[in-house]
């Protein structure tokens, strides 16, 4: 069996994405060719699904100082946020994002370097951590994530993380009951009242497993057989940790963190739209 290369950019992928690239700042003194934007991207891809630091970048790739501040300079411009989304449009139009059912979850990695958004694991012995909450659709696809530190409740991350979906939910003129009909499935961590009324303040119906036992039994007397749904997010999130810069955060910069998890989002959706293409 062939080994794979997932850091690979692909004819396809990079057509999606060249058409996005921030242009590139004037030089009107001279100075060397720039690097082509291709060769600086998939280098940042490589770093991002191997996990190696910047500066073991093989030489081949470019200067790892060159691709570095070029990583930079695009996160500066929202390329990646901007490639994510454009992913998101593309599988909405080929696809369909199925927007009825969501799922949010947040999942805890190292941040040793990490300065801002991060803070003490209190699964880790204190050890810096940063916590990442994730919202997708039924499917797993991404479509809004925040970080913040690994102390910080999964319940206080909820607002930021539904009102930072990178794509509006499109509207048509069907059914307007059926399209405002959306449904959020989180685990106990959200139980609470609080939540709830974020929740429904936001046009969701809650369905949060119960933190009580009791409560817990009753429900499923009461929904017999019901789809387990919120399992899809954390599988997103497996999915995600492929890109093994994700694994342990070595970005100081909160930006950087995020572009790379940006790059991994829209890498992900890409992947989807090919394989059921």
């Amino acid at each position: 069996m062939p080994r794979t290369k997932p850091w690979t950019v692909s004819d396809e992928f990079w057509e999606r994405v060249e058409p996005l690239v921030p242009e590139a700042p004037s030089h009107a003194r001279g100075g060397r060719p720039r690097m082509p934007n291709r060769k600086a991207f998939e280098a940042m891809v490589y770093v991002l699904r191997t996990g190696i630091q910047w500066n073991a970048l093989p030489r081949e790739m470019g200067a790892s100082s060159t691709v570095h501040e070029r990583f930079q300079e695009w996160e500066r411009a929202g390329f990646f946020e901007e490639v994510w989304r454009a992913e998101l449009a593309e599988y909405e139009e080929l696809e369909g994002i199925e927007w009825e059912w969501q799922s949010v979850d947040g999942v805890m990695t190292k941040a040793p370097l990490g300065r801002g958004a991060s803070g003490p694991n209190p699964t880790d012995r204190a050890k810096l951590g940063v916590k990442r909450s994730l919202l997708t659709d039924s499917d797993g696809i991404p479509l809004a994530v925040v970080v913040d530190g690994a102390n910080r409740n999964d319940d206080k991350l909820l607002a930021a993380t539904l009102d930072g979906i990178v794509l509006a939910h499109p509207t048509s003129s069907g059914d307007e009951e059926k399209e405002s009909a959306k449904h959020l499935c989180l685990d106990a961590g959200y139980d609470s009242k609080a939540v709830r009324e974020e929740v429904e303040l936001r046009g969701y119906e809650a369905h949060i497993r119960p933190r009580d036992k009791k409560k817990r039994r009753e429900d499923e007397k009461r929904y017999p057989g019901a789809k387990a749904r919120r399992w899809v997010v954390e599988r997103t999130h497996s999915w995600l940790n492929r890109s093994r810069r994700l694994l342990v955060r070595w970005e100081k910069k909160t930006e950087n963190y995020l572009a790379f998890v940006h790059l991994a989002c829209a890498q992900l959706i890409f992947s989807k739209t090919t394989v059921s293409g």
